[in-house]
């Protein structure tokens, strides 16, 4: 007689075992059912809270991330995971230093996570001796999924906006597949955990988070160093500190990170020298080929060389310490005077201007003589003024 076809539980376990092999730390299940916050999701887009994120609010996207079954029909179960990356204990910054979010100090994770859905896509289909329907998607498709994520049992979704593990905290990497076979769902994660600490509340220096577990992604630091592509609203720079890719700081004070997360980063994800705190004024005088040689698969491509370039100037213009000012000025007059693009030009008037000085009065003046930019010479008038 044949042998017995896996029943659903079966193949939950079987999947969820090759997914720790391959590297994933969590691993879920759940049913492609509406997630439970769509509404939350339609009201925050209503309110503009994804601010340029256009593709968050087509119509399309919208449908697909209240249904899951709009993006793969044949959709039966939906395996959710998690992959751990390094969690945040380098030094502190030295003066001069930038700071990177902890996810982005090593590999790119759509590059390291994509083949590890495939591989877990081949696997299953070897079990079920046929074709399996699949989807996978590692933060690059219209999904709710930290609501998946929660409904697969693998945290809650915390004050901060964040997944929290009991035992993994927040530092992990989410991905999802999509799958036209049954497999036994695991059961939600019911219980809320934050209880009544509100320090992720009251440590965003932008005050981006919000009391309903939302943020208002024009606020958030992230947000602001890759994803707007523009000049940074005036009255954000000074808050930025010292990131110049993503931040941490919401995550950094989660009891459940500082005290409870116990985990071995992916080796996937290990640090590279020199990316978790860039000397800023290096980075302001990085050329084209030199950032894509220094980033080539690494998520801070993604702010382009630019957007990189320009989240550094507003650090060197946040510094306090004598010896960045002293480090600071120079980089920052060579970029207003020399840089091809007005995103950075800008930028770097405005740090000059709250350094401010005779020396940097002077190398805006200069600059503002020699500039055609319309938008380069207003970040320099008011940078003038800034400076006084």
């Amino acid at each position: 007689m044949p042998a017995a076809a896996p029943t659903p539980f079966q193949l939950a376990q079987a999947v969820k075992a090759e997914a720790h092999r391959l590297g994933f730390t969590l691993a879920g299940v759940t049913s492609p059912q509406p997630p439970p916050h769509g509404q939350v999701f339609l009201s925050w887009l209503e309110q503009g809270r994804h601010g340029e994120m256009a593709y968050l609010a087509t119509e399309r996207s919208q449908q697909r991330r209240l249904d899951p079954r709009q993006i793969l029909p044949e959709c039966q179960s939906i395996l959710v995971l998690g992959a751990p990356y390094a969690i945040p204990a380098v030094p502190a910054p030295q003066p001069g230093q930038g700071r990177v979010a902890a996810y982005a100090w090593g590999a790119d994770y759509h590059e390291v996570l994509a083949p590890r859905l495939q591989a877990i896509t081949a696997f299953l289909e070897t079990l079920v001796g046929a074709a399996v329907p699949a989807r996978g998607y590692t933060d690059t498709g219209p999904l709710l999924e930290r609501d998946l994520a929660q409904r697969a049992g693998l945290g809650w979704i915390g004050k901060n906006t964040c997944l929290i593990h009991p035992q993994a905290g927040s530092y992990f990497l989410l991905a999802e597949l999509l799958l036209g076979v049954t497999l036994e769902p695991d059961q939600p994660f019911s219980a809320d955990r934050c209880g009544s600490c509100t320090r992720c509340l009251e440590a965003c220096p932008t005050a981006c988070i919000l009391p309903d577990r939302t943020l208002d992604a024009r606020r958030c630091i992230s947000y602001l160093t890759i994803e707007l592509k523009g000049a940074i609203p005036l009255a954000l720079r000074p808050q930025m500190g010292d990131w110049v890719f993503g931040c941490d700081i919401c995550q950094q004070v989660c009891p459940w990170n500082q005290h409870f997360a116990r985990h071995a980063p992916d080796p996937a994800f290990a640090p590279r020298e020199g990316v978790a705190n860039p000397v800023l004024a290096e980075a302001l005088t990085m050329d084209a080929s030199t950032f894509n040689r220094r980033f080539k698969d690494s998520p801070i491509r993604r702010a382009k060389r630019r957007g990189y370039l320009r989240n550094a100037a507003i650090a060197l213009g946040n510094a306090s310490d004598p010896a960045e000012v002293s480090a600071a000025l120079p980089a920052l007059a060579q970029a207003l005077r020399q840089e091809a693009e007005p995103l950075v030009r800008g930028h770097a008037a405005w740090a000059l201007g709250r350094i401010g000085g005779e020396a940097a009065r002077q190398h805006l003046r200069l600059a503002l003589s020699a500039e055609q930019n319309p938008q380069v010479r207003l970040e320099i008038d008011q940078a003038l003024e800034m400076a006084g």
